[in-house]
């Protein structure tokens, strides 16, 4: 019997400044449509300041929409009054994007359909063959952008894709929901879907303090490592998904789970501060918390560096910007960044074999 091969990951590092006028780092988070999990860790902390504290419980809410009709997000009430309005997320809630018919909202407008190939030929609309479906297209890719001009309620196109989603072949689903409005004036998601079964949600948040961990050396100017003196961006990660996994770094051979080691040079901390938030967060929201972690080294801190991990969703239909998202072994696709006392900061983006390069 021949070994299984293991899927195809694809790990993408990058070196950068966070103050530096040309640092990517706040554009790919926006380019990351939303997160299911944020978690930062902070070695040699015991206790979070009060003003990173707020900046986490401030995180914001979202709203689950049960028994939506699709089209609903397509009439020019809804666009005109939040996808116009700042920034619109909508993300198909339990939906499985290997097997179900799913769809985002996108806040740059777009609405994208992942459906199967029964569905896309009773829609009647155009769209494209998923990428990773095969040589017979099983699945197919819709994207409506609801921002054109020549979407407007008189036209052709709004009518016909109306038309298609309202009564050709209706599609519902419950929903995910947020929006970043900037202070704009108008109805909330809350009032404007006062008459779906609408329930705002807050996002889970836990804080806990790990003791003598170890902990990898890195230097900042050395993403590939250096023999002997630090570890690799690499080998941080693979150690962070440990941690964050609660995997043992004890490599003892009693254990039947693991024999993960932490990787080498290494140093034991006494104390490291986790946090971790679960639900359906945006990307204005993680911004503001980048920024509050950059800050944290403004006072004197013990900590030579700390971490803040974001992954999507499984079963979203994309992964950054547009990109088609597919789930294959496990859906993987999240962002990592280790911050330096001196603000150089690694970003390490990871997505599995279903998905395009991260950008």
């Amino acid at each position: 019997m021949l070994p299984t091969r293991p899927p195809r990951h694809l790990l993408v590092c990058e070196r950068s400044h966070a103050r530096h006028p040309r640092s990517r780092h706040a554009t790919l988070v926006r380019e990351h449509a939303c997160g299911c999990r944020v978690s930062f860790l902070i070695p040699e902390c015991g206790l979070l300041p009060e003003v990173l504290k707020g900046t986490v419980e401030d995180i914001g809410e979202y709203y689950l929409v049960r028994n939506l009709s699709i089209h609903e997000l397509v009439a020019h009430e809804f666009i005109d009054a939040f996808v116009k309005k700042g920034s619109c997320y909508a993300l198909t809630y339990k939906t499985k994007i290997d097997q179900d018919n799913t769809a985002a909202l996108l806040p740059t407008g777009k609405l994208i359909l992942s459906v199967d190939k029964d569905t896309y030929e009773e829609l009647g609309l155009q769209g494209r063959p998923s990428r990773y479906s095969g040589k017979k297209a099983m699945r197919y890719i819709i994207t409506i952008d609801l921002t054109d001009a020549s979407f407007h309620p008189e036209s052709k196109k709004h009518t016909r894709v109306l038309w298609a989603l309202k009564e050709k072949k209706p599609l519902e689903f419950d929903f995910l929901l947020a929006w970043d409005n900037t202070g704009a004036e108008g109805p909330t998601l809350m009032s404007y879907f006062s008459k779906n079964q609408i329930r705002a949600l807050k996002p889970k948040i836990t804080f806990s303090t790990l003791r003598d961990l170890q902990c990898p050396v890195l230097q900042s100017n050395e993403l590939q490592g250096k023999a002997e003196e630090s570890c690799s961006a690499e080998e941080h990660f693979e150690w962070l998904g440990a941690v964050l996994n609660q995997v043992s770094l004890d490599n003892k051979s009693s254990s039947f789970l693991s024999t993960y080691c932490c990787p080498e040079p290494n140093t034991v901390v006494e104390k490291a501060f986790l946090c971790t938030i679960t639900g359906f967060i945006i990307p204005e929201k993680i911004i503001q918390l980048l920024e509050q972690l950059c800050c944290y080294f403004g006072d004197l801190k013990l900590s030579p560096w700390l971490t803040l991990t974001v992954h999507g969703f499984a079963d979203s239909p994309v992964s950054w910007r547009e990109n088609e998202h597919g789930f294959h072994k496990g859906g993987e696709n999240l962002y990592n960044f280790v911050i330096f006392k001196n603000l150089d900061y690694w970003l390490q983006m990871a997505v599995g074999a279903h998905d395009d390069c991260p950008p």
